[in-house]
């Protein structure tokens, strides 16, 4: 689970949303009623606050799919793709829209992708996934550059690099997978004091 930003901005919480957060980090599927128990914040507030937090988007809950735990582990390479000048954010984002609610390769082979900024040029970082290096890197000059070229203009980027990953360490601020988790939820003995949230 994460707690978003908007436009820069940092969510400010009240006491108990800041209680509801720190149980949802804990476990995600923790119920209002469970919630309740833990945070002695009545139930009714629970629901409506959590209601709340959701609709307006302050917070989002994933299922991560551990690979490196999978009978066939994938190995991850990180891409740094740096566009040409003139190429900004909105733009590759208008043209990525066109894409986003239909399943494409850039679904099965891309882990995860984020937007940055690289010496002055808009930039893409993604993670891409494979049972091997060779077919990561066949797959992203194969498949996956050729349909970014072809939806952002063939002489749009200026400049890739890779890095190939390993094991992650931590995940959103909590998640320590190999030292503070178990069953895919941080383990019970954790209290909420020592669960970090942004608060400002």
């Amino acid at each position: 689970m994460s707690i978003v930003e908007e436009g820069g901005i940092k969510m400010k919480l009240d006491k108990q949303e800041e209680l509801i957060v720190k149980a949802l980090i804990k476990d995600s599927r923790m119920s209002d009623n469970q919630i309740g128990k833990l945070t002695k914040v009545p139930i009714k507030t629970v629901n409506r606050k959590r209601k709340k937090l959701e609709e307006d988007e302050k917070i989002s809950y994933f299922t991560a799919f551990n690979i490196k735990k999978n009978e066939n582990p994938k190995a991850q390479h990180l891409y740094i793709i740096k566009f040409n000048l003139g190429q900004t954010k909105k733009k590759l984002m208008d043209e990525i829209k066109k894409e986003s609610k239909i399943k494409t390769l850039f679904t099965e082979l891309i882990f995860e992708s984020q937007f940055s900024e690289v010496e002055g040029h808009t930039a893409i970082i993604m993670i891409v996934e494979g049972k091997t290096d060779d077919e990561i890197s066949e797959n992203f000059n194969g498949k996956i550059l050729p349909l970014m070229l072809k939806n952002h203009g063939q002489d749009s980027i200026m400049n890739i690099s890779t890095i190939r990953l390993s094991d992650p360490i931590r995940i959103f601020h909590n998640y320590l997978p190999w030292m503070n988790m178990k069953n895919g939820k941080l383990k019970k003995d954790i209290s909420l004091e020592n669960i970090y949230v942004e608060k400002e």
